[in-house]
């Protein structure tokens, strides 16, 4: 853990200069302003002193609440490729998620893995090409720029019936994926 940055998020969030902390805890500006760069360790009991002077603790200060990812870069993407299709799981860990975005991209004349009924619902929008959506007895051709949006009551898939790949933001509630 980098203790003298840390130190110095919850100091610039309290609103105070290094001269006013320094004043809190009883300790030197010079002090603080190395302890924040990294340059010196303090003591326990110094280190104490200056959460106090921050209005935290050491158990709060040595918690690690990972902060929440919002953003997501190609990099953050996992790859399933089967025969018929290959699906990017755009969001990791999604399965924690109360929602499952996948990008899945099907080759002409494929089709993705049948979905049987389940609980929850379901959102495409069709990036490329055209697919063909299968629900129950039921066909729906889609092509760029539309969407879809189904209850998992009945089994369902998505084809490819077009002559070029075809693209689809699938997104499903709870993760199926």
């Amino acid at each position: 853990m980098d203790i003298g940055s840390k130190v110095k998020r919850l100091r610039q969030a309290n609103g105070l200069t290094l001269e006013e902390l320094a004043n809190r805890s009883e300790l030197t500006k010079g002090f603080l302003s190395q302890l924040e760069r990294d340059l010196t360790s303090p003591s326990v009991a110094t280190l104490e002193n200056i959460l106090e002077a921050l209005g935290t603790n050491l158990q709060e200060f040595f918690s690690e609440k990972q902060e929440e990812q919002i953003v997501f870069k190609k990099d953050d993407f996992f790859e399933n490729i089967q025969d018929e299709y290959k699906i990017s799981y755009i969001i990791p860990n999604a399965q924690k998620n109360e929602m499952e975005p996948i990008l899945i991209e099907l080759e002409k004349n494929n089709q993705s893995m049948t979905i049987d009924p389940h609980e929850g619902e379901e959102f495409g929008y069709v990036v490329q090409g055209r697919v063909k959506l299968v629900y129950g007895d039921k066909e729906y051709v889609l092509k760029k720029g539309e969407t879809f949006y189904l209850k998992g009551l009945v089994a369902h898939y998505l084809s490819n019936p077009g002559e070029t790949k075809a693209k689809v933001i699938w997104v499903s509630t709870p993760p199926l994926f």
